[in-house]
């Protein structure tokens, strides 16, 4: 990097921290802060549900997957997104923002409990919060190990520019910091990820390689074949069903997306148009990456480096700037996004449990609290980030693959499958108890097990078996002992209905003792 790609990179850090001060002026309420009041256009929706979904990992992980095994990176990861997303337009979105607009709740989790008990909703709230702090550490991570390609600055040093940047514009504006920011780092990525493209197959015409012609080449050997090495079609069909699950709110992040719609219509075009981006856009950036073994040789034995080595070879500065901004542009809008939601649930699911005080919060100190949470949360996973490539952790594509893909499942089962009428009859003990046994199927799979069969468990199976025993316990124990009690339909119906006309005021802070259905809503 010159001077010029260092006036890109702090422009662009300049313009994210000024979109959060902007944003400031909208929020006035904890509804603002969390769920931008219900008032966010399906279109913003749909681009930052989309942007929210992918870092930097995807330029070092699935770069490193793509440089040693060619498009599997592509089918196995955001086809199967995409598809999740567009059967997940229909059967969560619309639900998901009725959360809202029904039944006045801010946090995704909010509703869990009324929907089972408050048991239940502390087990997924303290588990979700636990998972999405390794799951951001492994970004925080990732983005570090990419400056430091570039730059020469630490690991640490790395986490701890991007963590401070991102926290200020969160902090500040919100969901519409978030979503606003993440529209101009889409803005950003477009044009840095055609750049990239367009200098790939120019060096490959220089190199009297063509466009179609290089798959032929013996260094792309066998990259071609959709299913290779351990992404086979049992990973396929595993990724397929846990990313139904985790990109339409398992995660949270991308539950608020649905929820900030004004009504569940438009939640439904938001997920569209982010299928047809995880379908379309994805290509067009893993391009180079599948090309990158006839233009580089990684230096790391995964080849995690390799996307990096190649923009520092063939952009010129300014440009190579851009790339470096897109990076940057992706893992900070899946973090800032990250941290909002997580301070949802904070805030209106665990402090009320915790403390009085909370639970007498109002707008004003609702806001504070808020704030202070996202601080926290942030601060919480950049030190993880330090610990990423450590024994316990092993590596980052590790860390997103293995452990958020695997216990997500657990988490997700619960809090997904419980706003549709077909299980109704699943209630606090079929959640609570498939989400322990999942849990202890993940230890299991990944440790003990894992440690005695020769060679280890195959990847699909360490990701895929803790949400096969989280659902068919969850589906069984509900048909053996049905809790589908009249208050539970209630709100099960509540938001079924196909009637939008509702608005979203938001109720104070879930806690023991309340009753969601005891707040008058208007139908």
């Amino acid at each position: 990097m010159n001077g010029l790609d260092w006036a890109v990179l702090i422009a662009y850090f300049g313009v994210m921290v000024a979109i959060g001060v902007w944003s400031h002026k909208r929020v006035d309420n904890v509804s603002d802060f969390f769920t931008a009041g219900g008032k966010m256009p399906w279109w913003l929706s749909g681009i930052s549900h989309h942007m929210s979904g992918y870092s930097a990992v995807m330029f070092t992980g699935y770069a490193g997957i793509a440089y040693t095994y060619g498009v599997t990176s592509f089918v196995t990861w955001s086809f199967p997104i995409a598809l999740g997303i567009a059967i997940g337009s229909k059967l969560f979105a619309p639900r998901i923002n009725r959360l809202r607009s029904r039944l006045h709740v801010a946090s995704p989790l909010e509703y869990l409990k009324n929907r089972y008990n408050l048991p239940t909703q502390q087990a997924l709230a303290w588990s979700g919060m636990l998972l999405k702090i390794v799951d951001v550490g492994a970004k925080w991570a990732a983005i570090a190990t990419l400056l430091s390609v570039f730059t020469g600055v630490s690991l640490n040093q790395g986490i701890l520019i991007t963590g401070v940047i991102t926290a200020v514009y969160c902090t500040i504006g919100g969901l519409w910091a978030d979503a606003l920011t993440e529209l101009g780092q889409f803005a950003i990525q477009l044009l840095a990820g055609i750049a990239m493209f367009v200098a790939v197959v120019v060096e490959l015409s220089d190199r009297n390689i063509g466009f179609l012609g290089a798959w032929d080449e013996p260094a792309l050997h066998g990259h071609g074949k959709p299913l290779v090495g351990p992404y086979g079609t049992i990973f396929l069909l595993a990724f397929l069903f846990i990313k139904l699950f985790e990109y339409n709110g398992g995660m949270l992040n991308q539950a608020q997306r649905y929820m900030a719609t004004n009504n569940a219509r438009e939640a439904e075009r938001s997920a569209r148009l982010s299928a047809v981006l995880w379908l379309v856009w994805p290509a067009v950036l893993f391009f180079p990456m599948w090309m990158s073994p006839l233009l580089v040789h990684a230096q790391k034995p995964d080849g995690s480096d390799s996307y990096a080595l190649m923009t520092e070879q063939l952009l010129p500065h300014g440009l190579l700037g851009l790339v470096i901004v897109g990076f940057f542009s992706h893992t900070m809008a899946m973090c800032s996004s990250d941290a909002n939601a997580i301070a949802a649930v904070f805030t209106r699911d665990v402090a009320p449990v915790l403390s009085a005080r909370a639970r007498g919060w109002g707008e004003r100190s609702g806001l504070i609290a808020a704030r202070i949470t996202t601080v926290v949360f942030l601060g919480l996973s950049m030190a993880v980030a330090t610990q990423v490539n450590s024994p316990a952790f092993k590596d980052i594509i590790t860390v997103v693959i293995k452990w958020v893909a695997g216990l997500m499942g657990p988490i997700a089962i619960p809090m997904m499958l419980g706003l549709l009428r077909t299980f109704r009859r699943s209630g606090p003990t079929a959640a609570l108890v498939s989400w322990a046994a999942g849990l202890l199927a993940f230890w299991l799979v990944n440790y003990p097990i894992n440690w005695s069969v020769d060679g280890g468990v195959p990847l699909q199976y360490q990701v895929s078996i803790p949400l096969a025993v989280s659902l068919v316990l969850y589906i069984l124990i509900g048909y053996l002992r049905p809790e589908d009690t009249p208050e539970r339909i209630a709100i099960i119906e509540r938001i079924n209905t196909d009637d939008d006309s509702t608005a979203g005021a938001l109720p104070t802070p879930a806690q023991a003792g309340d009753d969601v259905l005891g707040t008058p809503v208007e139908d």
